[in-house]
């Protein structure tokens, strides 16, 4: 069933959206033009580590084995259209999918690099690993631009992150995950989770068993008082949301996993990237115009577990693809067999590529210069190819593709004009996003 409609902003909200460079009766007529249409939503993959382009979606067959590595390509269901060998199931599906083949950051750091992709603007020096977050690299995540500017049409929170955030070994969290210089009360929701596990809750969205009913109302009620104190209005904000999941059925009933069809759940794959990505379809459902999955580490697998391939690049990939691509393809079959796929775009990305050439260890070091990122959905043109690598996966031919574009192409399925202005910690108005959209793969 498709989610209830959004209340309308309430008069709070509506004064918030025009400090933030929107207005009330733009929203509203955009709201009229498809009165009848679920919300546009978005579903961003992101996979730790960069899993190699040459054994995805950019295999180059004819180069060096040096270049090219030792596992092989199959046909997709696109003509002429190859993926790595370990694809099998995403090769059925390519119908539904647009593969942009030279997107670049020329930032070959996790942490850098990882800033550039999540705020479409570059760090600031490139190269960084382990960087912290803070000036002059406060820009805020696309979660963060998506709470802020959509979060008065939506009980839930508009972004969400989960099961956990992008890290490198010894939990060093990359920046730009957060709302920067938005400020906290625009943070993606962070649902630390292990959703693959047995009976699966929410932390804080319970009753402590301490706290009755009637307990939670007066606490509610206090925090009402409080509101009216001075404060900031990140404090409050907070402070109101908390109270507001904890009391919301549609939140309890979307995180609810244990009201799936079992088969719905195998079909993802009981790893804890697919049911996540079973979790993300059900926010859309819920009403979440955002969610933002993180590949997190699997255990007893290569390279600790992410797509960081070092050493052992076959052996890394081949065990970690077919998680990957049972989640990849049963999210894209599930939506579509939901009627969601239209409205909901699903974005496969990562923080850079992988060196063209196969290294002593047997593995791929970091590379920025190009790599590939995939979209499905939400009027993107299936089957459809947009750039191209050199000859060895090294670096752009044409059809160039940078982060800022990528941001703006994922605005613009969301409806979300790329000239909204945000406001910095100073209160200067910024636009969301200095890219273009990629046209060629829009219908």
């Amino acid at each position: 069933m498709p989610p209830a409609p959004c209340p309308g902003p309430s008069r709070r909200d509506a004064l918030a959206l025009g400090a933030f460079g929107l207005t009330l009766p733009r929203l509203l007529a955009a709201r009229e033009a498809a009165p009848q249409r679920r919300p546009k939503a978005c579903i961003v993959l992101f996979l730790l580590g960069a899993p190699p382009q040459q054994e995805t979606w950019d295999p180059k067959p004819d180069s060096p084995v040096e270049a090219r590595g030792d596992l092989g390509v199959i046909r997709s269901a696109t003509p002429g259209l190859l993926l790595g060998e370990t694809m099998v199931k995403t090769s059925r599906h390519t119908e539904k999918i647009a593969v942009l083949r030279a997107v670049s950051t020329n930032d070959s750091s996790h942490s850098s690099s990882g800033y550039y992709m999540t705020t479409g603007y570059p760090h600031a020096p490139v190269g960084v690993e382990n960087a912290k977050p803070g000036a002059p690299n406060d820009w805020p995540s696309l979660g963060g631009v998506v709470r802020r500017v959509l979060q008065p049409q939506c009980r839930l929170p508009a972004a969400v992150t989960l099961p956990e955030q992008s890290a490198n070994d010894g939990n060093l969290l990359w920046p730009g995950q957060d709302a920067g210089f938005l400020g906290r009360s625009a943070d993606p929701w962070l649902l630390a989770c292990e959703p693959e596990k047995g009976r699966f809750d929410v932390p804080g969205l319970t009753l402590p068993a301490d706290v009755s009913e009637p307990r939670f109302d007066g606490r509610r009620q206090l925090l009402g008082g409080i509101d009216r104190m001075p404060a900031s209005a990140d404090e409050r904000g907070i402070g109101a949301k908390a109270f507001e999941l904890i009391a919301s059925q549609q939140a309890r009933k979307a995180f609810d996993l244990d009201s799936e069809n079992v088969r719905t759940r195998d079909r993802y794959g009981r790893s804890r990237f697919g049911q996540s990505c079973l979790l993300a379809r059900r926010l859309v459902e819920a009403g979440v115009p955002l969610i933002r999955v993180n590949w997190t580490r699997v255990p007893n697998a290569p390279n600790n577990g992410h797509w960081d391939t070092h050493a052992k690049n076959t052996e890394g990939v081949r065990a970690l693809m077919p998680i990957l691509d049972t989640a990849y393809t049963a999210l894209l079959e599930d939506l579509a067999d939901r009627g969601m796929l239209d409205d909901t775009l699903v974005v496969w990305c990562a923080e850079f590529g992988r060196t063209p050439k196969i290294n002593p260890a047997g593995g791929r070091d970091h590379w920025g210069p190009v790599f590939s990122v995939a979209l499905a959905g939400c009027g993107v043109k299936g089957g459809a190819v947009y750039g191209a690598s050199d000859k060895l996966a090294a670096y752009p031919r044409d059809g160039r593709v940078t982060p800022q574009d990528l941001h703006a192409t994922i605005y613009h399925c969301l409806g979300i004009p790329r000239d909204t202005e945000i406001r910095d910690a100073q209160g200067r108005p910024l636009p969301i996003c200095r890219g273009e959209p990629v046209k060629a793969i829009l219908g």
